[in-house]
């Protein structure tokens, strides 16, 4: 039998927390609360958890901090509950490793979409992180860089291991799977985030910055990844499949 996907709730607002939780329990999920960062990490000690719905108002440690120290030692699913109109905390928030967000107040259909396709896709990134593109082989080489599809480490032509989040290795992995192809943004957030794309939304843009730095000789003028205008970007490099 296959075992319900365990979700954990961190909102300092109690009502809103039970909401969420009746709510998720009567469509199968194994649902904990958690009112702060303290219970946040006994809870996880307890057990892990394969989602993490954070408040990003949290009282004493916020939601930002928190979802850097998850990310620092676990590949847990992030959904960043945020306050209507903080566009900023979004892009950040999905800057410092969270998966997705979604706005307060919300629908319950919309927050249950957001839940399945997160742990979809964090699910099927666990198994295959390239989504079966790389078939043939685990590792794949590019621009004297190495990415290893099944352990998730980035190594540099002198041996350097570059840290990398699970979104910035999705990314990476999805586009050096199609190499020399131009991809919109709307393909790209399908292929990362799975949801659609807005001109409002720079989440792809952040993403790619952020790997051009850990990459790119010059991050101000990229080889690897490059933009094209108009459109999205298109990964320039030779892949070599191993």
């Amino acid at each position: 039998m296959r075992t319900a996907p365990s979700i954990l709730i961190v909102d300092d607002d109690q009502r809103l927390r039970r909401v969420i939780s009746r709510f998720l329990f009567r469509e199968g999920y194994k649902v904990r609360e958690a009112g702060n960062a303290a219970e946040m990490r006994r809870a996880l000690i307890i057990r892990p958890a394969d989602l993490i719905l954070l408040d990003l108002m949290l009282p004493g440690e916020d939601g930002l901090s928190l979802t850097r120290e998850l990310r620092a030692t676990s590949d847990v699913a992030i959904i960043m509950l945020t306050g209507k109109g903080n566009t900023v905390d979004k892009v950040v928030g999905l800057e410092v490793g969270a998966d997705d967000y979604i706005t307060k107040p919300f629908d319950e259909r919309e927050l249950l979409a957001r839940v399945r396709t997160v742990l979809r896709r964090s699910q099927a990134a666990k198994r295959n992180p390239a989504g079966g593109l790389f078939a043939s082989g685990r590792q794949a080489k590019f621009s004297g860089w190495t990415i290893d599809l099944v352990s998730h480490e980035v190594t540099s032509a002198n041996g350097e291991r570059v840290e990398v989040t699970g979104n910035e290795f999705q990314l990476l992995a999805s586009l050096l799977a199609r190499p020399m192809q131009a991809l919109t943004r709307q393909e790209i957030l399908d292929l990362v985030f799975g949801r659609d794309w807005s001109p409002a939304d720079r989440s792809i843009d952040v993403l790619v910055a952020k790997l051009r730095r850990k990459l790119e000789a010059d991050p101000k003028n990229p080889r690897i990844i490059k933009t094209v205008r108009g459109m999205g970007y298109m990964f320039a490099a030779e892949v070599e499949i191993l």
